[in-house]
Parts: structure tokens; C-alpha cells; sequence
């Protein structure tokens, strides 16, 4: 890693900015700007726009709006993630998921009226800008980290295959049709017979060099020199009379202010969508920001992602684009371009500028089925198969959650294939959290150190008594699954069980019912003859353990004892001190 990648200042990345400028990054990054750094963004710069033209035209099809709206998402995107973003060389744009969720979702509410379309996508950037400031405030940025990794594996997987779908019929020079995803294969299996055989052989040949440039040339605008040699290919031979379908001439000049026509109570569904596009944008955005964060030398701020995210879209909703996020794809190419600072954003959008200002009518040759290479090609990266094979060595479980995630995308849309996510991951989290593992400790041969002995069958069983653990919290919610499960583990001990020891060095935290849980086992085993201690607990769960009078059934609750320590009282006393009903028995 090259040193001039890092902060000039090791002092100042470490210690996080306070008052205004935690709020304005580029106070932070300004101050340490090297003059030898300007050259590197402004090559990035460049190279930016060259790679995000092309790019943002095919993601504007896939969002049903007229290709020059994604370009205007990464005018006016970059300029303001800028001012208010914590990553150097996060590049904000639009992106393939949140394009196609776009555009299916706000299919069913535009009533086929393209005003009424392109108003509905830019109420909605204005709306998760609304929703990032609310969560800045109430400082929300660590709900995202409820998602897990293994939802959005299975997540993207299936949006790729939904986003693929709708590019293939370009590619084929079919018409294409269909809602959901197994519809769109059906009409498509129906069309083959009509392939243009000319259009499906340019846009292989496309997709061909597309996946060489990323092989040879990787960082290098190279989506840029396929278009403008498709433009002169359809310009100069008679190809264009096989059936081509083209881009048309695009609006010369920069997006104009303005307000969407439209207000919430005008759309059913919009908050919806602007939430899913929000959680999408979010983690994208993060994921990318840090992975790049730490190539680089620094950390982000995941709050002032909010912020940042929040001016973009605010600023796409207010210049006729429609909702954007940083994604890893032109991040990549933001830094293997040199990016240092977010100045390259801006040159990114002063060149972005300049090419609609005098260049749009270079464009009219394009053709739609080169934007279709663009997209499947830029779509492949959301199938990981390689972590999808690891994740199924490593826990079918999981594996399978993100199988569910992938068929609820793929059947019940992008949309509600977010909405499923979410709800699987909150399921998921609930069912941990109500389920946690209780260890039965035995002790480890030759030593005072008692580990779960499921997990290793060499430890040493303590006659007579049961030491658990419980392996998270003791809350009202998983209060009975702890309860069962030790009297399950009594019930089932080929010895009469004389001391339970619950072990609380896991147990960071038990609230009232959780007292009152130890409190009632207590009394219960008690009236069986069986003694019960605690030991290890917190601090925070020895006042607790206190107030709620547990004291006076198991004695001193103090921080020095241990399970070692009982069972050596035990195994020598055949009781336990303090513990004021206990009757003395035979030493076992």
C-alpha cells in the first residue's frame, strides 16, 4: 500500500473530529491536503466520469427513466457526498439494485405516465433523504448491522438473476414481457425463435470485450471505448438497418431545479419503496466505504455515511435523477484510478458536466443492447459464488437462510424481496436471542479450568453436580429456554444432580425477570434437596441479583469465586458455605 494513500497525519485519523467538522468532513481532509495529490484526483476524476456515462445510461433503462436521468444522479450525487460523505473514495451513483427496484416497483404506481414516473423516483430520493436526517439524528446508523451478511449474499444473488432477466430480451432482440421473474423467462423461452441474430451477435461480442477490459484492464474506462465504438460501428455500416434499437439524441445541457409534482398522500407505496431503496443504498454504501477505508489507512464514520447519502439524494431528487448509492463497482475504479480525497467526486462531476453540456449528441447512435452488455456485465459481481461455497462448508443453516433470501427475490420481486430479507433477519436475531446456549461445564483434565463439555468429550464430569453456563443474556424472553433446559439437563444426569452452578461470566446483563428466574429455580431445586449457587457475575448483574433479595437464598454474591472453587467446597464438605437452608450430606 502506497503511503501516500494514508492520512498525512496519524494523530488526527485516530482521534474523531468533533463539533462542526465531524459534520463536514472536508474540514477534516481539507487541512491535510497535499498539493501532489491534485493530480491523482483529477485523473480519477476523469476516469470516473468515463466509466460512470455509460453505466449510469444502462441503470437508468433498468429504472424505466430516460437514460440521461442517470447521469444526472452522478452529477449532482458525487457533488454533494463531497460535502457531507466520511470516505475518500467512495463514488456515488446509481446502481444496479436499487435501479431495478426502481423501476418494477414504480412500474405498478405510474399508471404507464412517464411524468408521473420520473416524479415518483424523484419524490422517493427526496424521501430517504428525509429518512437518512431522521436517522442521523437519532444516531440509527448500527441498525443496518441487524441485516446480516448471509441475507444480502442471498439477496444480491437473486437480484442479479431478476436484474439479468430483464436485459436478456434486449440482448436477443426480443420485445421481452412479463412481471415476475419465472414469467420473464417463460415469455422469453417463447420469443427465442424471433432472435435478431445480428443484435445478439454485437452485444456478445460486447460482453466479450467488457469482460476482458475487467480481466487486462481493470480501473479502466473501458465501458466507455465499447460505446463510442459501438457509435461508430452503427454510424458507419449498414448495421443499423438489422433492427437496432438506439438511445436517441439526449437533452443538451445541465439538470434544472425541480420540485417532484408529486406528494406522499398522492402515492401508495412510496415510503415503502424509499425505505427498501434506503436499506439497500446504506449497506452498499457502508460495505464499500469501509472495505476501501481500510486498503487506504482510515476509518469512516457509518453515521455520516447518513448525512452523505442524504445531501445525494436530496440533490437527485431535486435534479431530476432518482435514488443512488455508492457501490463497490465504480468505488473500485475511483481508487485504482489514484482517487486520495472526494475532490475527485467533483471532477468526476465537472467532466460529467461538461460532456452534457457539449458532447449528448454523440450519443444517438448507442445501442439499447450495448447498455444490456453493460448491465449483465456489472450484474455478475452481485453472484459471490465463491462465498456462497464457503458459506456452505462452513454452516448449511446459514446457507439455507440465504437460499431464502434469493427465492423470496426471485418470487416475490425486488421490492418485497427486501421487506422478506428484513423479516428474516429479525426472525432470526429473535430466535438467537430467545435460544441461547446453555454449556454444561465439565473440568479440563489436569487443570481448574471448566469448558463445555458437548464440545469436548475429554472434560471431566463432576459427580453429583451440574455447572452451566448460560451464553448471553438472562432477558424476559429467553428466561423459560434457560429454565427448561437445566431442568432438562437435571432430569436426564445419570447421577442424582446435589449443586447446580450457574455460571454468569456470559451473561453480560439480566434484567428482573431474569433474578426472578435464578430466584424460582432456586426455590425449586431447593425443595428438592439440591443446592444452587452463581457465580461470576458481572457487576452490574451482582446489583441486580441484590436488589431483587438473592442474596438471602444464595449467599455472598462476590466477584472473586469460581467453579472450581465450589466444586472443590463440595467434592471436600459434601455442601456449599453460605448458602443458609443447605443440610450437610456425605462427601461424594
Amino acid at each position: 500500500m502506497s503511503n501516500e494513500s494514508r492520512v498525512t497525519d496519524p494523530e488526527a485519523a485516530r482521534l474523531p473530529a468533533r463539533g462542526w467538522r465531524q459534520a463536514f468532513p472536508p474540514a477534516q481532509w481539507l487541512r491535510n491536503y497535499q498539493p501532489r495529490w491534485l493530480a491523482n484526483d483529477a485523473i480519477a476524476g476523469v476516469t470516473l466520469a468515463a466509466y460512470g456515462i455509460p453505466v449510469s445510461l444502462a441503470y437508468a433503462s433498468l429504472a424505466g427513466l430516460p437514460p440521461q436521468y442517470g447521469i444526472y444522479g452522478y452529477l449532482v450525487g458525487g457533488l454533494c457526498y463531497a460535502l457531507f460523505g466520511s470516505s475518500r473514495q467512495l463514488a456515488i451513483g446509481p446502481t444496479s439494485a436499487i435501479s431495478m427496484l426502481v423501476g418494477v416497483t414504480v412500474a405498478t404506481m405510474a399508471d404507464g405516465d412517464p411524468a408521473r414516473w420520473a416524479s415518483i423516483a424523484a419524490l422517493t430520493a427526496v424521501l430517504i433523504a428525509v429518512m437518512c436526517l431522521i436517522a442521523w439524528l437519532l444516531r440509527l446508523s448500527s441498525l443496518v448491522n441487524f441485516i446480516s451478511e448471509t441475507i444480502l449474499l442471498g439477496f444480491k444473488a437473486g437480484a442479479a438473476l431478476t436484474i439479468a432477466m430483464t436485459q436478456l430480451p434486449k440482448l436477443f432482440g426480443v420485445s421481452g414481457g412479463g412481471e415476475s421473474f419465472f414469467e420473464r423467462i417463460a415469455v422469453l423461452a417463447g420469443q427465442l425463435s424471433h432472435t435478431n441474430l445480428a443484435v445478439l451477435a454485437f452485444g456478445l461480442v460486447c460482453i466479450a470485450l467488457l469482460l476482458l477490459g475487467e480481466q487486462f484492464l481493470p480501473g479502466r474506462p473501458v465501458a466507455l471505448a465499447v460505446v463510442a465504438a459501438s457509435i461508430v460501428v452503427l454510424s458507419v455500416t449498414p448495421l443499423a438497418s438489422f433492427g437496432f434499437r438506439i438511445v436517441g439524441a439526449l437533452p443538451q445541457g445541465l439538470p434544472e431545479f425541480h420540485l417532484p409534482g408529486l406528494r406522499l398522500r398522492d402515492v401508495d407505496g412510496v415510503i415503502p419503496l424509499a425505505f427498501a431503496c434506503l436499506l439497500l443504498a446504506y449497506v452498499e454504501s457502508v460495505s464499500a466505504a469501509r472495505a476501501l477505508a481500510q486498503q487506504n489507512g482510515y476509518e469512516i464514520d457509518a453515521r455520516q455515511e447518513l448525512l452523505g447519502l442524504g445531501a445525494a439524494n436530496l440533490a437527485a431528487g431535486l435534479f431530476q435523477a432518482y435514488p443512488i448509492a455508492g457501490g463497490l463497482s465504480q468505488s473500485s475504479v475511483n481508487d485504482k484510478a489514484g482517487a486520495k480525497t472526494p475532490l475527485a467526486l467533483v471532477v468526476a462531476s465537472i467532466a460529467i458536466g461538461l460532456c452534457l453540456m457539449f458532447l449528448t449528441g454523440l450519443l444517438a447512435n448507442l445501442p439499447n443492447v450495448v447498455l444490456a452488455a453493460i448491465v449483465l456485465v456489472a450484474v455478475k459481481g452481485l453472484v459471490d459464488l465463491r462465498e456462497l461455497r464457503h458459506v456452505w462448508r462452513v454452516s448449511r443453516f446459514e446457507f439455507a437462510i440465504s437460499m431464502v433470501a434469493l427465492a423470496a427475490v426471485l418470487m416475490l420481486g425486488i421490492l418485497n424481496g427486501v421487506i422478506a430479507a428484513v423479516l428474516v433477519s429479525m426472525l432470526l436475531i429473535i430466535r438467537r436471542a430467545a435460544h441461547p446456549h446453555v454449556a454444561i461445564l465439565g473440568r479440563i483434565p489436569g487443570t481448574r479450568i471448566f469448558s463445555d463439555i458437548e464440545r469436548h468429550a475429554e472434560n471431566e464430569a463432576i459427580a453429583h453436580v451440574l455447572a452451566v453456563r448460560v451464553e448471553a443474556s438472562l432477558l424476559h424472553f429467553n428466561v423459560e429456554h434457560v429454565r427448561e433446559t437445566i431442568w432438562r439437563k437435571i432430569r436426564s444426569a445419570t447421577e442424582p444432580v446435589r449443586l447446580v452452578i450457574c455460571d454468569l461470566s456470559a451473561s453480560p446483563v439480566v434484567d428482573l425477570a431474569g433474578a426472578r428466574m435464578l430466584k424460582s429455580l432456586h426455590d425449586a431445586l431447593q425443595a428438592s434437596g439440591t443446592a444452587m449457587k452463581v457465580v461470576a457475575a458481572h457487576a452490574g448483574v451482582r446489583d441486580m441479583l441484590r436488589a431483587e433479595g438473592l442474596e438471602d437464598r444464595f449467599g455472598h454474591i462476590g466477584r472473586r469465586g469460581s467453579v472450581a472453587d465450589l466444586v472443590d467446597e463440595f467434592q471436600t464438605h459434601g455442601r456449599v458455605a453460605d448458602d443458609p437452608d443447605a443440610t450437610p450430606r456425605a462427601a461424594t
